[in-house]
């Protein structure tokens, strides 16, 4: 039984790599069905997070502005334990802190609200559970491991289950898995054909006693290993196709029975539910390394104060004891020395707690506000909406708009992000005769009939919207039957996972992928038309006549694999294996003495260079006793493995797969999308490099770049051993890495490689096993002649480790100086290899984009995903930090709104720094003219305010609106976007030239009203220098400058632009003549001091001289 002390004895993986989460049979669980009992793992309540006052671990804000909310508390302690510390009243950051911490708290318990309300939801759906014997509606929280369930028509699946048996023939399952992948269109699956029989009657269900052997519980959506053991010992392989998900939706089933696998936190979905690796942009990590010099440039502030105390303490402690006596208790501040050295200590926290202000909380709830605003204007913007689709534009994160602004790479998948992954079936060859519409004279027919228009009168099964132009492909199938034609559509009608529905009258097929469906089409066309498949029959109609064959095996494609395969028995009682994969996988397995193969090669070529995607088609018959022994000896004990299923089915498919016949080859469409060329050249006119990382042949992607202008005739074009040549010369020479105009001699060039050159490059599987040998061996114990042995493999290894370095080194910077790249042939993993490795040597910025879920691994490894939402379901956008619906969309993605928001958030922060710095070193300035104790020049309620209210608005304008140009201009002028790439506008020398125009600012501010009050008399002839009118002066001048200094900073005027600066001036007036009345003062005498210091004449004079 599945207990819950076992299942926490055992581990799974979290990161859902290829490897899977099983490597020995020992790692799986037994499943018994639960006979209503209350034990075992269930459904239990998904716990929301508790409303707390907290910032969230996993919060933007929380992980910017930790350490700094430390600070502030930590400050708050030093108030209590050490009042003679601090200079400031409590609430002078509490309230600006509390401000930060009610915003942030309002926001999380929002959503902490919002997701209990929604768990909450979820627990209390209902569904048919067996209970005694008879089905009984339970709450999904009841559910546990073992329960047979019953579910309707549109009901969510509760839990993983194993299908038992449904209401269609055959038992299939129609299912709709968008909250699970995304998609929309209806998957199927199929219950096990003894369970089939056997468990369609509730007394059946209830009588149902078998045990499921299956892996510990993972998050592999794609993979489920486990076997059923029912009646008399029985093994049933149980695989994925055969396994409901949680999450997904029953659709055009009536009913379905299921016994549950993983229940609650174990199933699939809910392993997919962890967190998400947060990526940091760069402006981020500058913000970190200059907090830190901040708070060192504080403390060398604070040290200088400390040491002016002390002189100041040396030369006139003793007068001041005239005026206030110190109680000293210890011995040590009793001598002149300690009570300097004391003083001094004391001064320099007091002086840490007043300029605390260079770095002010608000400034991170700031940022998260502007980010937050630049992701609704991405999603608002009109120009980035797909009408088609019906598909806006969407900021899924709020984190990385600036670094849309500084990207320097651009990794690009080809089919379906730069093509529209339309496909459609162009040309064929068939037996070395080309078919389908001639492109030029050199095609080996000039017959007119092969420009003709095909009519489809002949065929009522045919899609009206299927187009070909070749007429004498259709003669020789309907007037002369050719026996290979025939065979060749017969494998498309045959060789596939398409779900076909009859609809009045009409036949419409779903399939996984177009290029599937293309092809089933084209077939259904010509005549073999797919009208229903079952557990083991795929019916069909060849030529008008129905014919069922028993489907025995289907031998899965993958990407490894790159080819798919079905076992079945003709309707003549012959056993035939059909094949389609990509011509690389498929030619080597044919037979030697293949009559078409090398025509047929010279077909695929052609098809490439008109950049048509291809397909090989091969075929074999099979005798009794080869398909009997092969299934026997190999296939059933891999289909019955738990651990490494995937791969043992793999080795037994090689066995098999081999000496075919080749039957011809497809050629398929995918046109390019609208506006790919036009933006791939403005993206190259804003310096931003494009490498194309695609699965399609080299001669396709090579065309396909010619189309969208990545690759231009005067360009010299690098392949893959000139690649391997050049990198190992330059080895040889040992030419520095970082002078790789030594490898290229001239501009304009372009690289091209294979994935088998870049495995090659990039990887030493010898060196990694006998690393990992190596390692075993240590682990495992030896004798000393195998220690000396191991040593030096040990030492050999690391060398071809440093070596395997070197040439990822090489490879990155020849690539870089190359105007394109391309790489082709690629396999995912390889995808994100790339990406990683220019991440690691370049240090540049990287933006992959794609459709699919092969580029899945590409775009989280890069520093910014980019979905787009097309033919290949959404996996893609799932991923992704924004998504959009077409590739055109990229440029004004980055130009137009990352530019902005690069622009906007360094203008913000330039100009947060200033102001702060403006602010906080008058404090500095007046240490020098009293006795530097720390004592504030300002009304301690305009330090509470400052940043609250008198400076907000105008940085918050500069942050959301500001621009120097319009969108227009940015996309005319590309070049605008190259600052970017190289942070021109946020580096060390503008931090440090901000600070020395604060430090200057606060100088003026300080000594010019210092020096007006100092020269000026009253009426009385009395001079008017009393400290409260000196801090309302000095206040009200750095209320003015600021909020005129951020007018001189904006590009891009508004009204709201206006109305922030004099509404925070206006403010600014409103809050101190009410917190220097004389009803404030008598209300709350010890928080209001400075009464009646506004209404002064001096005040209005001094201010108004000052201004002028």
């Amino acid at each position: 039984m599945h207990s819950p002390e076992g299942s926490e004895e055992m581990s799974h993986t979290d990161d859902g790599d290829d490897e899977g989460s099983t490597d020995c049979e020992e790692d799986s669980i037994p499943v018994e069905k639960n006979n209503g009992q209350e034990n075992g793992i269930g459904n239990q309540p998904i716990p929301s997070k508790k409303l707390s006052w907290n910032i969230k671990a996993n919060d933007r804000l929380y992980n910017n502005s930790f350490k700094r909310t430390k600070y502030c508390c930590l400050k708050e302690k030093l108030y209590k334990i050490f009042p003679q510390v601090s200079p400031l009243k409590w609430y002078t950051t509490f309230i600006t802190l509390a401000a930060v911490m009610t915003f942030t708290a309002i926001k999380d318990a929002r959503d902490d609200i919002m997701r209990h309300i929604c768990d909450r939801s979820i627990n209390n759906r209902k569904c048919g559970l067996m209970v005694n014997g008879s089905f009984q509606e339970k709450k999904w929280m009841n559910i546990k491991v073992g329960d047979i369930v019953r579910l309707k028509r549109d009901d969510f699946i509760p839990a993983d289950l194993l299908l038992l048996s449904s209401s269609e023939p055959n038992s299939l399952c129609y299912l709709e898995t968008a909250e699970l992948d995304g998609e929309t269109n209806l998957k199927y699956k199929q219950a096990l054909k003894i369970t089939h029989e056997q468990l369609h009657e509730e007394a059946q269900l209830a009588d149902f006693n078998g045990i499921i052997h299956c892996e510990i519980p993972n998050n592999r959506l794609d993979k489920f290993e486990g076997t059923l053991e029912w009646r008399e010992g029985d093994v049933h392989s149980v695989g994925n196709d055969n396994i409901l998900l949680r999450g997904c939706r029953l659709r055009n089933t009536q009913f379905c029975h299921g016994m549950v696998v993983y229940a609650g936190p174990d199933t699939k979905m809910m392993k997919n539910s962890g967190k998400k690796h947060l990526k940091q942009t760069q402006i981020d990590r500058q913000m970190n390394v200059l907090v830190c010099l901040i708070f060192v440039i504080l403390f060398v502030f604070c040290f200088a104060m400390a040491i002016g105390t002390t002189i100041w303490e040396i030369v006139h402690g003793k007068g001041f004891d005239t005026y206030c006596k110190r109680d000293d208790t210890s011995s040590f501040v009793k001598s002149e020395e300690g009570m300097a050295a004391w003083t001094a200590f004391l001064t320099f926290f007091s002086y840490i707690i007043l300029l605390n202000t260079l770095v002010p909380i608000s400034l991170y709830v700031s940022m998260e506000i502007i980010r937050s605003l630049q992701s609704f204007f991405i999603g608002c913007d009109k120009r980035m909406y797909y009408p088609l689709k019906n598909v806006p534009a969407n900021a899924r994160t709020t984190t990385l708009n600036e670094e849309l602004g500084q990207i320097e790479y651009v990794f690009s998948d080809k089919t379906g992000t730069l093509t529209q992954n339309i496909m459609t079936f162009k040309k064929c060859t068939i037996g070395s005769v080309v078919y389908g519409k001639r492109e030029n004279e050199s095609e080996r027919f000039t017959s007119s009939q092969a420009d003709k228009m095909v009519s489809w009168d002949w065929n009522d099964k045919a899609d009206p919207k299927f187009q070909f132009c070749d007429q004498r492909l259709v003669d020789l199938m309907v007037k002369e039957h050719d026996a290979e034609a025939c065979e060749f559509f017969r494998l498309l009608a045959l060789c596939h996972t398409v779900m076909v529905e009859e609809t009045e009258g009409k036949l419409i097929y779903q399939a996984q992928s177009p290029d599937e469906e293309s092809l089933v089409t084209a077939a259904r066309n010509f005549g073999f038309v797919f009208l229903a498949r079952s557990q083991d029959t795929v019916l069909i109609s060849e030529l008008g006549t129905q014919k069922e064959y028993m489907l025995y095996h289907i031998l899965d494609f993958n990407s490894d694999r790159k080819r798919m395969s079905i076992i079945v028995r003709n309707p003549e009682g012959k056993l035939k294996l059909y094949c389609k994969g990509a011509d690389t996988v498929i030619l080597e397995r044919l037979q030697k003495d293949n009559p078409y193969r090398e025509q047929t090669q010279e077909d695929l070529d052609m098809f490439a260079n008109e950049s048509l995607r291809t397909l090989c088609l091969a075929t074999r018959d099979l005798s009794e006793e080869e398909y009997q022994n092969w299934y026997s000896k190999h296939f059933l004990p891999a289909s019955t493995a738990i651990g490494e299923r995937e791969r043992r089915l793999s080795k037994a498919y090689e066995l098999i797969e081999k000496e075919m016949v080749l039957l011809g080859a497809t050629a398929i469409e995918d046109k390019l999308q609208n506006g790919v060329p036009e933006t791939i050249a403005k993206l190259a006119e804003a310096k931003i490099k494009i490498w194309v990382l695609t699965g399609d042949k080299q001669e396709t992607a090579e065309n396909i770049s010619f189309s969208c202008n990545l690759l231009r005739n005067d360009m010299e074009i690098l392949k893959n051993e000139d690649v391997s040549k050049m990198i190992q010369e330059s080895i040889r020479r040992k030419d520095p890495p970082s002078n790789p105009k030594q490898l290229l001699n001239r501009s304009h060039k372009a690289l091209i490689v294979t994935g088998n050159t870049l495995s090659t490059i990039l990887t030493d599987k010898n060196s990694r096993i006998k690393l990992r040998r190596r390692k075993n061996k240590k682990r495992n114990g030896g004798t000393a002649s195998e220690a000396v042995v191991n040593g030096v493999e040990d030492q050999q290894a690391k060398q071809q480790s440093d070596q395997l370095k070197e040439r990822q080194r090489r490879f990155i910077e020849l690539a870089s100086e190359c105007a394109t790249v391309i790489c082709c042939r690629v396999s995912p993993l390889q995808k994100a290899e790339v990406v990683k490795l220019v991440k690691k040597h370049k240090k540049a910025i990287t933006l992959a984009i794609g459709d699919g879920a092969n580029d899945v691994n590409m775009i989280n490894t890069a520093h910014i995903g980019v979905g787009i939402s097309g033919q290949e379901g959404m996996q893609a956008v799932l991923a992704s930090d924004f998504s959009f619906g077409q590739f055109r969309f990229l440029q004004r993605l980055l130009l137009v709104h990352g530019r902005w928001s690069y622009l906007r958030l360094t203008n913000f922060l330039c100009y947060f720094f200033y102001k702060n710095f403006a602010f906080t070193l008058v404090h500095f300035w007046f240490g020098f003219f009293n006795g530097f104790s720390a004592q504030e020049i300002y009304d301690e309620w305009y330090i509470t305010f400052y940043n609250v209210f008198y400076t907000s608005l105008p940085v918050l304008m500069i942050g959301i609106f500001d621009q120097d140009v319009s969108d227009v201009k940015s996309i005319q002028y590309p070049a605008l976007y190259e600052p970017g790439p190289k942070n021109l506008y946020f580096n060390f020398p503008i931090f440090f030239g901000r600070l020395m125009f604060g430090f200057l600012t606060s100088f003026l501010i300080f000594f010019i009203p210092y020096g007006a009050f100092t020269m000026t008399t009253r009426d009385d002839g009395m001079s008017p220098s009393d400290y409260q009118s000196f801090c309302v002066v000095t206040s009200t001048a750095l209320t003015f400058i600021v909020n005129f200094q951020v007018g001189l900073d904006m590009a891009f005027w508004t009204w709201l632009n206006i109305f922030s600066i004099f509404s925070s001036i206006a403010i600014y007036f409103a809050l101190m003549f009410d917190c220097n009345s004389s009803g404030s003062h008598n209300l709350l005498t010890s928080f209001f001091m400075f009464t009646g210091v506004v209404f002064g004449q001096f005040y209005f004079l001094h201010t108004l001289l000052y201004k002028i």
